[in-house]
């Protein structure tokens, strides 16, 4: 099988398109023949050595979407998705045509949709999900702020809450992408110049009841400031690469009154329900993914290039086949 290879942390260069043998598939665990994949920072933060309890060389990926191939439970054939627990870290993730991953990381669905639309759902759905209801318990008719809402996770932030009724804020570093918030249904599209809490306040003057960071460290103290007193902020992105806060003071720090919370979640966060309804609703034309840029596998070094520089909006996926129009 073809797949990319990480041989250690480091340029582009470092990722290689590859032979490697097919995953032997063992007690437990699921082969999926992969169709296609999605980028993601967790990925970005690999290669660059930044990320914790990795070992090389390595495929990467944190997620796929494909067929089962052979193993557990499921019918030869279905069409699954898979995500975290390891993938691509600790074992062989889905930069590859076949993966091998535990059983209880496989969520079924059934869909028409073509493989690059459903290679931006899984893990961005997935964090989503999570962050609205774990993260920030947010509720119908509440008003939420996405920092970094250009991102495919802000995208698919924005639509989850529109369901729920929220009023949504989103920021963006770049004015041309304004207009992009707002075809997604965003009510507030902010141009972030470093003081998004002015911004807000001048809609919202007691603050919003909700926000969700998603770029990092260096924007939270200001998202701390556009949220209400017993409002709640929750961190689940890193678009920055900064996650740490030198001589973390927490009375200076934190506004008072204001919650912090945090959210990574894994594949059993996403039911099974949910992202068959969200895949539906796509597929009625009921909910958009936002933009997306799709690569073809030997495409892999101008993806990551493209996703550490942020010169694109929404997802990036990888198709494993040769798909129409991909480099041959």
């Amino acid at each position: 099988m073809r797949a990319v290879v990480l041989r250690e942390p480091g340029p582009v260069e470092n990722l290689e398109l590859t032979e490697l043998p097919l995953p032997e598939v063992k007690p437990g665990w699921v082969r999926i023949a992969v169709k296609a994949f999605g980028l993601n920072r967790s990925e970005l933060h690999t290669r660059l050595g930044l990320a914790d309890g990795v070992t090389f060389p390595r495929v990467p990926g944190i997620e796929a979407v494909g067929i089962v191939d052979a193993g557990g439970d499921f019918t030869p054939g279905q069409q699954v998705a898979t995500m975290m627990g390891g993938m691509g870290r600790t074992f062989d993730g889905g930069y590859a045509e076949y993966t091998l991953v535990p059983e209880n990381q496989v969520i079924p669905f059934r869909s028409g949709l073509p493989w690059e639309v459903l290679g931006q759902v899984p893990e961005t759905l997935q964090t989503a999900y999570g962050s609205l209801t774990t993260g920030l318990d947010l509720q119908e008719g509440q008003t939420l702020l996405i920092r970094g809402g250009t991102s495919a996770l802000g995208f698919a932030t924005a639509t989850l809450a529109k369901d729920l009724g929220a009023t949504v804020f989103a920021t963006t570093r770049q004015p041309g992408r304004l207009e992009t918030l707002r075809e997604h249904g965003v009510d507030h599209p902010l141009l972030d110049d470093g003081n998004v809490a002015e911004q807000v306040r001048k809609i919202a003057p007691g603050g919003v009841d909700a926000a969700l960071e998603l770029v990092g460290t260096p924007t939270l103290p200001d998202t701390l400031n556009a949220t209400r007193v017993h409002g709640t902020v929750c961190f689940s992105g890193m678009l920055s690469n900064q996650w740490t806060i030198s001589n973390f003071y927490p009375i200076g720090y934190l506004p008072t009154g204001v919650r912090l919370t945090a959210y990574g979640g894994e594949a059993d966060d996403l039911p099974a329900s949910v992202l068959q309804r969200h895949l539906d609703r796509i597929a009625d034309g009921e909910a958009t993914l936002g933009p997306a840029k799709v690569y073809a596998m030997d495409e892999i070094r101008q993806a990551h290039d493209d996703l550490e520089h942020n010169r694109t909006a929404g997802k990036l996926v990888v198709l494993t086949g040769r798909a129409e129009g991909a480099a041959p």
